[in-house]
């Protein structure tokens, strides 16, 4: 489990109101504690181990916030189109594999159940399926990029 994904589980147990979440894989254990529920106070002292040689300790990278694509049209034309939205946080891809076309473009038409892109989250990838038809007007995010729960991805006129 790399860091990245470990700032992802961070972000949705935080979205999710839990104030406790233990996970236990096969070399990984996680607790994750928000400042939900009880209000105490917990200290934590970190004492270094002598080693004979220094360790590199990976470097942190602090994420940027992800700030939403502005829709270029104007309120009353999007009151006539349907927002798809991301069920969760993960990598937004439009293809199936690199060597594979693109599920949809701008102008295809779509029904209910297609898969229109693969959200992938802790090395799962999830297909989104559409659950309307119609026309994709807009896609909203990048190929290969990081996408929130909620998180708009395409604009379909319905008609």
């Amino acid at each position: 489990m790399d860091i990245k994904e470990i700032q992802h589980l961070i972000k949705f147990v935080a979205k999710s109101g839990a104030s406790e979440v233990k996970l236990e894989m096969e070399d990984v254990k996680i607790t994750i504690k928000t400042g939900k529920g009880e209000q105490k106070s917990e200290t934590t002292i970190v004492q270094a181990l002598p080693t004979a040689a220094p360790v590199a300790a990976p470097p942190v990278v602090a994420e940027q916030p992800v700030v939403p694509t502005p829709v270029e049209k104007t309120a009353s034309e999007n009151d006539n189109y349907v927002t798809i939205k991301s069920p969760i946080i993960g990598t937004f891809y439009r293809k199936p594999s690199p060597d594979k076309s693109n599920f949809v473009e701008v102008g295809s038409t779509i029904g209910e159940g297609d898969v229109l892109c693969v959200v992938e989250a802790m090395k799962l990838f999830n297909e989104i399926e559409s659950e309307i038809s119609g026309t994709i007007v807009k896609i909203l995010v990048d190929d290969s990029s990081p996408v929130e729960f909620d998180q708009p991805l395409f604009l379909v006129d319905p008609s």
